[in-house]
């Protein structure tokens, strides 16, 4: 099984070298390519999204975790994404803005990633 306290880098280095065409991957997908093992295998790759999305915050970079969406709904990120965008203060705080501002730091991180 992953150790908890590495796996925030392994989901970075997995997404930074994951071929442009396969993006964004689904939780799911993310989980699968992991190695990921129930119980909790979609709250443990959410967890260390929002890890990365802490740091991404604190170093003034696009957030990575953008490449990571739900499967269900609209190919968006999962609600917590949003809720923890809007606290680290880099999406607006109306959710009728949010998927346009995923789509721009979508663009964002792949635009970093060349």
């Amino acid at each position: 099984m992953t150790d908890s306290v590495s796996l925030p880098a392994q989901v970075r280095q997995l997404l930074e070298t994951a071929p442009r065409e396969t993006l964004p991957l689904t939780y799911q997908q993310l989980a699968e390519a992991l190695g990921l093992q129930p119980p909790r295998t979609i709250q443990r790759v959410a967890q260390a999204l929002e890890t990365l999305m802490r740091e991404d915050a604190e170093h003034n970079r696009p957030f990575i975790a953008a490449l990571v969406v739900s499967r269900r709904g609209e190919g968006l990120p999962a609600q917590g994404f949003f809720d923890l965008a809007v606290a680290l203060r880099r999406f607006p705080a109306d959710p009728a803005q949010h998927a346009e501002a995923w789509r721009q730091e979508f663009e964002r991180v792949l635009a970093a990633m060349r």
